[in-house]
């Protein structure tokens, strides 16, 4: 199926976005830190990331699932081990406070960890880990979310897609850039196909009855199939122990869903890590030869390749959006 599309600069869905988001209940603030976080994800291409996730922020936002007016805390601030409660807010803000807490630790001790617990859905990962390799330091994170993966060889959901991240400065400014779903592909784009009336191709999903699906609806309903079988849900149990155990965030099996306006706020979890490099210039020394290296092997590409040039040309052409995105949010943005 042809979609519809419209081309907006960065500023103007920007602006669509942050206006949707406060005339649904969102601060001033949290508004503008989901919209950059959105925006940014529809830049690098994670369409599951962005304006299809508006219209179900705006939703719990109406409803009270989001606390729209919810501020962060930090605690433990003179510590490397840091905590942030997003207070059952947006995850952006929190995350914006985690980031920039976080670095400064960073820089002070060496290393420095963030636990955001009472969280939301936090988008794309990699728009995180970027931040902290610009900030000079190695980012590292990842994050739980409703029970979507199976352990292998059972039914029954237990894990959520549960993400990793991971992003690392280089000395060109461009930093080497790693964000991977621990399921083939991300929920996200599951529901992207479901609300675009989209197939989804066979290997993304199981039905209920464990049985490969190309329908988004039962894909949904079932669970989502694990990279690397049963080492990909090793890794989830991981992500499972980081993100909501050691935070205190609900384990993937309680988080409620992202998605739809009812029910109690999901208490999502995720966890961060900033390191800095003892001696920068020496790092950066080291890794480039490793990068080039890849880089230069037939066939070859280096994590992250697409996705820069993608927010280049995002940035240099503005992004294109299917209509029916651009029309709710201005519908949302102009609702009184």
């Amino acid at each position: 199926m042809t979609q519809e599309t419209e081309t907006l600069s960065i500023e103007a869905a920007e602006a669509l976005i942050r206006a949707a988001l406060e005339r649904s209940g969102a601060s001033g603030a949290a508004a503008q830190s989901t919209a950059q976080a959105l925006v940014a994800a529809e830049a690098e291409g994670q369409v599951g990331h962005g304006f299809s996730r508006l219209a179900d922020y705006a939703a719990q936002l109406r409803s009270g699932k989001i606390d729209g007016g919810a501020v962060p805390t930090c605690s433990q601030e003179d510590s490397a081990a840091l905590v942030i409660d997003a207070g059952h807010g947006l995850a952006y803000p929190a995350l914006d406070l985690a980031i920039s807490r976080g670095t400064q630790a960073a820089d002070r001790f060496g290393c420095a960890t963030m636990a955001v617990t009472r969280s939301h859905h936090c988008g794309a990962l990699s728009v995180q880990v970027e931040r902290i390799a610009r900030a000079g330091q190695i980012g590292l994170m990842m994050a739980n979310a409703p029970a979507a993966i199976a352990p292998w060889g059972s039914k029954v959901p237990v894990f959520g897609t549960n993400p990793i991240a991971f992003a690392a400065p280089r000395r060109d400014g461009v930093p080497l850039v790693i964000d991977l779903s621990l399921s083939k592909v991300a929920r996200g784009k599951v529901m992207h196909a479901r609300k675009s009336g989209q197939p989804i191709p066979l290997g993304w999903a199981l039905d209920p009855d464990g049985n490969p699906t190309t329908n988004p609806e039962a894909g949904l309903a079932g669970s989502m199939v694990p990279i690397g079988e049963a080492k990909g849900t090793a890794l989830a149990l991981m992500v499972e122990i980081l993100a909501a155990i050691l935070t205190g965030a609900n384990p993937s099996t309680s988080v409620t869903s992202f998605f739809t306006a009812d029910g109690p706020p999901p208490n999502a979890g995720q966890f961060l890590m900033a390191l800095k490099p003892a001696d920068p210039a020496a790092f950066a020394a080291r890794l480039e030869p490793v990068l080039e290296g890849i880089a230069a092997l037939e066939g070859a590409r280096l994590p992250g390749t697409r996705r820069a040039a993608s927010i280049a040309r995002a940035r240099a052409e503005g992004i294109a959006v299917p209509r029916h995105y651009l029309d709710l949010a201005r519908q949302l943005g102009e609702a009184r």
